[in-house]
């Protein structure tokens, strides 16, 4: 696109478009400063936080409003950005919230509702297409197939129009109160409004408009490339980094989803974290000679350099959390990825029936974590389990053996899911059996990605299968294996489905609080107990955790990657 070298250029018709539109933006301009002041009246009722995240967009939309009104008179490009960019969060804006007043969504359902007054007869119009689609096979008969189709169209006709009219009169009584909710003073703005947004975004999008302010066509590849994405830019914001700054500030407060937001400071995190050391006298010792246990609850105790001590935390329960969860994960991630590697290298060879076996061990990963976990629950079954069953089986064989000998083994019945012992340790053989049919196939893909020419080559230097593993793949695998175990060994600091469904206790993370996990805890204080602000400092905290944990595997990865 040429862009006019000056102003003077534009048409009648174009200036007295720019000049609207730079009117319109001062008056916008005023309105969002007014509303900025109103928000923070005193008789304004909105909360704290509800003014400090209206006052933040305000400002922002007022800024950049007021910025394209000095710049559209001036024909710069950035004004046209600008103007765009408010003009279409505004109608988007008026345009939803304005649909969510009059009740539409409401509509949605009693549209899902009447639709099935209508689906008989959309099923018969579906047969007049393939009536007049028949007409199709009688070329050399054109009258033939002209019937067929005047036949089939008719019918189509007939009874959609038929359904179509039952879906409308079901819907007409919603539809007038639709109709009455639209007449509303609310309603009728924020309809104007979006009428308003749209035209002026006509206005600037206009191409003579976009001449006059010295578009390129790298302008309007970028304009035309940010619509499409908007959708899931907005839905990131509005639902993922706008809560996630929500969560951040709610970890200072006392929030407790209703009425209470109170501004704690660090006090949340500082309960998390705050532990006490005493030393013992003696290794069985009570704690509460050493140590103030109204706010300090035993966490455990230990033995160094022949002294005793004892640690105290005032959020026990997060320490267990925190303990369990670096268990499974020490536990879990080797299970799901040194397998995983050792699958991929038998799944890369190309004797026959490979793919079936790759779709295989695939499957438990596709598969719905609720459904796996209620299978795992009964195979641990404790008296009708197949995993005690095979294990009984075993023993008994192996007392018909030693039997011979007058010795009689103890015949197992493993508690699984009801043993402090055994519990998480169930959840890791099922959590470990799921994952590794994912890492599998990320393992295989990065195996395919190494030349062919590399294992001919040690093949010739006289390299054996395990040296070809040990010096080629290994080293060439690295930035594959560093996304597997980063993936695994976040996915494993999340857990909380796979507990939650097969070991359903109240509170969840049982028996005694042997498989409570940071997300298990955090849904005990966020959504059962409605401590939301010190919920949200262990999600914080957690992510700290995360965050750290990746740093640090990134940092390894980087030093070892110089090292070939």
């Amino acid at each position: 696109m040429k862009a006019f070298e000056s102003p003077g250029e534009t048409d009648a018709r174009t200036a007295l478009w720019l000049k609207v539109l730079t009117l319109w933006h001062v008056v916008l301009c005023v309105v969002l400063v007014f509303g900025l002041v109103w928000l923070w009246l005193p008789s304004t009722t909105a909360a704290s936080w509800m003014r400090l995240v209206g006052s933040s967009i305000l400002a922002l939309a007022a800024g950049a409003s007021g910025a394209a009104a000095t710049l559209i008179p001036r024909y710069r490009h950035r004004g046209r950005v600008l103007s765009l960019v408010v003009n279409y969060l505004g109608f988007l804006f008026c345009l939803l919230y304005g649909l969510h007043v009059m009740g539409i969504y409401e509509g949605i359902d009693a549209l899902g509702g009447t639709f099935g007054l209508g689906l008989s007869f959309l099923a018969l119009a579906f047969v007049g297409y393939l009536i007049s689609a028949l007409g199709d096979r009688y070329e050399d008969y054109p009258k033939r197939q002209q019937a067929f189709r005047w036949v089939g169209n008719l019918i189509m006709i007939v009874f959609a129009t038929v359904a179509l009219a039952r879906i409308v009169i079901g819907l007409l009584p919603g539809s007038l109160v639709f109709l009455e909710k639209l007449v509303a003073p609310a309603a009728l703005a924020l309809v104007v409004g979006a009428i308003i947004f749209g035209v002026m975004i006509a206005g600037m999008w206009r191409q003579p408009t976009a001449m006059a302010m010295r578009a390129q066509n790298v302008h309007e590849e970028m304009l035309s490339g940010y619509l499409f994405l908007s959708p899931n830019l907005l839905g990131f914001l509005l639902f993922f980094a706008g809560p996630l700054l929500l969560s951040f500030y709610v970890s200072f407060t006392n929030w407790d989803s209703f009425g209470t937001r109170d501004w704690v400071g660090l006090r949340n995190y500082a309960k998390l974290l705050n532990l006490d050391i005493a030393a013992l006298q003696s290794p069985t010792q009570p704690v509460a000679e050493v140590m103030d246990v109204t706010v300090y609850d035993e966490l455990t105790r230990f033995g160094i350099l022949g002294k005793n001590f004892a640690i105290g935390a005032q959020d026990k329960l997060f320490w267990l959390a925190l303990r369990n969860t670096f268990v499974f994960s020490l536990l879990a991630v080797p299970l799901s990825v040194i397998p995983a590697l050792l699958l991929a290298n038998l799944l890369n060879s190309k004797l026959p029936g490979m793919k079936f076996f790759r779709a295989i061990y695939f499957l438990p990963s596709i598969a719905a974590v609720v459904g796996v976990a209620l299978i795992w629950q009964w195979l641990y079954n404790a008296a009708v389990g197949y995993i005690n069953y095979s294990i009984t089986s075993s023993v008994g064989l192996i007392n018909s053996v030693v039997g011979v000998f007058g010795v009689n083994a103890i015949d197992p019945q493993i508690r699984w899911l009801s043993d402090t012992r055994t519990a998480l340790l169930a959840v890791v053989i099922m959590s470990a059996w799921q994952w590794v049919g994912f890492n599998t196939v990320l393992f295989l893909a990065g195996l395919q990605n190494i030349p062919g020419e590399l294992y001919e080559a040690a093949t010739v230097d006289g390299a054996g299968k395990l040296a070809k593993f040990w010096h080629v793949t290994i080293p060439l695998l690295a930035p594959t294996t560093f996304f597997v175990v980063t993936t695994a060994v976040i996915q494993a600091l999340q857990l909380f489905e796979q507990v939650y469904v097969l070991i359903p206790t109240e509170p969840p993370g049982g028996p005694n609080n042997s498989t409570l996990t940071l997300v298990l805890y955090l849904y005990q204080k966020g959504f059962q107990r409605f401590e939301q602000g010190y919920a949200s400092a262990v999600a914080w905290t957690l992510f700290a955790v995360i965050f750290g944990i990746t740093l640090l595997q990134y940092y390894r990865q980087r030093a070892s990657s110089q090292n070939y």
